[in-house]
C-alpha cells in the first residue's frame, strides 16, 4: 500500500514508495509485454525469417530493460550502503577541527580497497587541562571486527583524555577497554552461540598505540605501544626517538610500571607528522617500499609548513608509488605549532614570532 501524506497542495506519495513501486513494477512490466506479445501477437505464431526477426527484437528489447533495471538498483543499493559506511567512519573519525589550542591540524586516510571508506586505523586530538593529547593507532586485522576495536579504543580515549590526570592512566584505560572489548567478541563468537568462523580471529588480534601529550611550551611526551614514531617537520622531516617502545596493546599486559618518555619540543612552526605503517609498507609494481620520508621532506621544502598540502602532497606520491591503491590502509595526521612562544632553555626564555598565517 502506498503511503500518502498531506501537504499544503493536496496529498503526495513518499519517494520512497514510488522508488519502491517502479522497482517492483518495472520488470512485471517488461515481463508482462514479453508474455501478451507471444501469445496475442499474430506475428509472434509466424514461422518466417521477417517475423522471428521481429520477435528477438522484442525479447532483446525486454532483456535490456530488465538488465537496465536491475542494475539501476545495485547501483542505488551500492550508493546507499557507501553512505552508510561513509557515515560510520564519520563517527569513528569524526573531522578534526582546523584548530586545536594554537595547533593547526589536518588528517587523511587512504583505503586499500577501491571504494572502502572503512578501516582499522584510528587518530584522535583533544585539548585538555593537561594538554594537547593526541592517539594515533592500527588495529590488526580488518572488515567490520576491526572497526569494532577502533571504535572501542577510541571512545575510551575521548573519555579518559579528559578525565586522568596522567598519560600512563590514559593508556592504562584503552588496555582495559580494550581487554573488555576483546572478550564481548570471543563470546560472541564463540562456537556454541551459532556465529560463523570470524575473519579476524579475536586471538590473533592486537591495536598499536602511540599516545603523545603536547604541553604549554611545546613539550612532547609520549607512550608508544608498537606504533611507528613521528617526524618532526621544520625544513626537513626528522625522525622523533622517544625510546623503545612497548608491545602492542592486546596480547600481553602492560608492565606494572609505565615510565613516561620525553620526545624534545615542538617549536613554533615546526610540524609532527604521525602516521600508521601502510604509510611506509606500500609498494610499488618492482616491490619496493614508498619512501615515506623523502616523501615528506619534499612536502615541507617550501616554507611554511602547510598541514593540508602536505597530506595531499604525500597521499598523491603514494597513490603513483602504489600504481592507485596502498598494499594496507594508511593514516597520516599532521600538527603545527602556530603558537609565539618557544619553550624555556638554559634559564632564559626566548621570544620568537611565528611565521604562520
Amino acid at each position: 500500500m502506498i503511503r500518502m501524506r498531506a501537504g499544503s497542495r493536496g496529498l503526495r506519495v513518499e519517494p520512497s514508495r514510488i522508488r519502491r513501486v517502479l522497482t517492483l513494477g518495472l520488470p512485471t512490466a517488461w515481463g508482462a509485454a514479453a508474455i501478451t506479445y507471444k501469445l496475442t501477437c499474430p506475428l509472434a505464431q509466424q514461422d518466417g525469417l521477417g517475423a522471428r526477426i521481429v520477435s528477438s527484437a522484442v525479447f532483446f528489447a525486454v532483456g535490456t530493460g530488465l538488465i537496465l533495471n536491475l542494475r539501476s538498483s545495485l547501483l542505488r543499493e551500492l550508493r546507499q550502503l557507501r553512505e552508510v559506511a561513509g557515515a560510520a567512519q564519520n563517527v569513528l573519525l569524526r573531522p578534526l577541527p582546523p584548530r586545536v589550542e594554537g595547533l593547526t591540524v589536518a588528517a587523511g586516510r587512504l583505503s586499500a580497497s577501491r571504494g572502502a571508506s572503512v578501516g582499522g586505523d584510528l587518530y584522535e586530538v583533544a585539548a585538555t587541562e593537561h594538554g594537547v593529547r593526541v592517539v594515533m593507532g592500527d588495529v590488526r586485522g580488518h572488515g567490520l571486527a576491526a572497526l569494532g576495536t577502533a571504535a572501542a579504543v577510541l571512545g575510551s580515549f575521548r573519555e579518559a583524555a579528559h578525565e586522568e590526570p596522567e598519560l600512563p592512566l590514559v593508556l592504562r584505560r584503552l588496555e582495559r577497554t580494550l581487554g573488555r572489548h576483546l572478550r564481548e567478541r570471543s563470546r560472541a563468537e564463540h562456537p556454541a552461540s551459532g556465529a560463523l568462523a570470524p575473519d579476524s580471529p579475536q586471538a590473533e588480534e592486537f591495536v598499536t598505540v602511540l599516545l603523545m601529550e603536547i604541553a604549554p611550551d611545546g613539550e612532547m611526551t609520549a607512550l608508544n605501544c608498537g606504533h611507528p614514531w613521528p617526524f618532526r617537520l621544520s625544513a626537513h622531516a626528522e625522525p622523533v626517538r622517544g625510546g623503545e617502545p612497548l608491545p602492542p596493546l592486546g596480547p600481553f599486559p602492560l608492565p606494572a610500571e609505565l615510565s613516561v618518555l620525553h620526545c624534545g619540543w615542538l617549536l613554533p612552526g615546526e610540524a609532527l607528522a604521525l602516521y600508521t605503517d601502510g604509510m611506509e609498507d606500500a609498494r610499488d609494481a618492482a616491490g619496493r617500499f614508498f619512501p615515506f620520508r623523502a616523501a615528506l621532506t619534499e612536502a615541507v621544502r617550501v616554507p611554511p609548513v602547510a598541514p593540508q598540502s602536505v597530506i595531499c602532497a604525500v597521499c598523491s606520491q603514494l597513490r603513483r608509488h602504489s600504481g592507485g591503491l596502498p598494499s594496507d590502509d594508511a593514516a597520516l595526521l599532521i600538527l603545527r605549532n602556530d603558537r609565539g612562544r618557544v619553550p624555556q632553555q638554559q634559564g632564559e626564555t626566548v621570544r620568537r614570532e611565528s611565521t604562520m598565517t
